[in-house]
């Protein structure tokens, strides 16, 4: 079929047969990075609430590059050691909570590089191969109109390629489509857990100089709280 196609039909599969190849790349590649920070955030949130120092977990984030959680109380922590000189209570909140905002959304935006192409390739595809599947139907026209005569080997080469072009687009735009939305709907999860975390650790920091100024008064400057709250639970820390 290939080799009895015009240049145009053949132009449009080439097209989008690069398109697929790109297409795939971006879906392996985010399905590997999607499973990769799954997995660290999942264990480097266990580790958060187990730690009883900013010190202990900000040594523990170094092993969680991948994870945007560990990002983002990277962040949050050099805007501490700036304010504090990495002990003692925060003297103020709002820097704190513009870092992690900050933080939060240069992390998504990371995660987000590239979907764009998916969309693009999903809502392109299709009309590329409408293009061909144009031409054809002009190509079966023009063999109608040369041969004289309404004939099954006059159209035939032209219907061919028309329908060849469009099984083509579809075939590209499909996966893309359905993998765009699919990492859209992981995205928003881990958007979703970005802000959560951000508010837990801004949370215990709040707590740090009523627990190390109360109840506590042994606690070394700069430790965590012995209970870091979320959704009204108490979670335990190691102390």
């Amino acid at each position: 079929m290939a080799s009895n196609m015009g240049p145009i039909a053949m132009g449009v599969l080439i097209i989008l047969l690069i398109a697929s190849l790109y297409s795939w790349t971006i879906i392996l590649g985010k399905l590997g990075t999607f499973k990769r920070v799954t997995d660290q955030s999942r264990r480097f949130i266990r580790s958060f609430r187990k730690a009883s120092r900013l010190q202990e977990i900000s040594t523990l984030a170094a092993d969680f590059k991948s994870s945007p959680l560990a990002q983002v109380f990277e962040d949050v922590y050099e805007t501490y050691k700036r304010q504090t000189g990495g002990s003692g209570p925060p003297r103020n909140m709002a820097p704190l909570e513009r870092s992690a905002q900050t933080a939060a959304s240069e992390a998504v935006t990371n995660l987000e590089r590239r979907l764009t192409w998916l969309a693009t390739i999903a809502a392109v595809s299709p009309f590329v191969g409408l293009f061909g599947t144009v031409m054809g139907v002009v190509d079966a026209f023009h063999g109608l109109g040369t041969a004289g005569a309404a004939t099954l080997r006059a159209v035939a080469p032209g219907i061919s390629e028309a329908l060849v072009t469009t099984a083509a687009g579809l075939f590209v735009a499909v996966p893309a489509l359905v993998a765009y939305n699919q990492f859209a709907a992981r995205l928003r999860v881990f958007a979703a857990t970005i802000d959560d975390f951000s508010r837990e650790l801004l949370n215990s920091m709040e707590e740090i100089p009523v627990r190390s100024a109360g109840s506590v008064p042994s606690a070394m400057p700069g430790s965590m709280p012995r209970t870091i709250p979320e959704g009204g639970r108490e979670l335990p820390t190691r102390g």
